[in-house]
């Protein structure tokens, strides 16, 4: 629809240019066609807008990236998200795990 209009603005100064200069020679009606289509494009490239440039689609954001979290990993917030991982420890806190198992200290164990 935009082309339609704009090549129909464009073809009405091409025609009122003609039309002006009918009766001269065709070096005049050359220049008053050019100066119309000149003309007739540009008042129909603004009202069709198709020099004006659309507006880019911005992709979705992430939570992380919409409110990211502050303090680099000290928040309440990122403790619950990490918190199955830590299993309820902060970081970089959580006990090694034991090399011989978690009743490594049973007294009833046999050595």
């Amino acid at each position: 629809m935009r082309k339609a209009i704009f090549l129909f603005f464009l073809l009405l100064g091409v025609g009122a240019g003609f039309l002006l200069a009918r009766s001269e020679d065709w070096g005049v009606r050359i220049v008053m066609m050019a100066v119309g289509a000149l003309f007739g494009g540009a008042i129909g490239g603004g009202l069709s807008q198709i020099g004006k440039q659309q507006p880019r689609r911005r992709r979705l954001l992430t939570e992380e990236e919409v409110e990211p979290i502050p303090g680099g990993g000290g928040s309440g917030r990122d403790l619950a998200v990490n918190y199955w991982r830590d299993e309820g420890h902060l970081p970089f806190t959580k006990p090694p795990r034991p090399e011989h198992g978690t009743r490594m200290l049973d007294a009833d164990k046999n050595v």
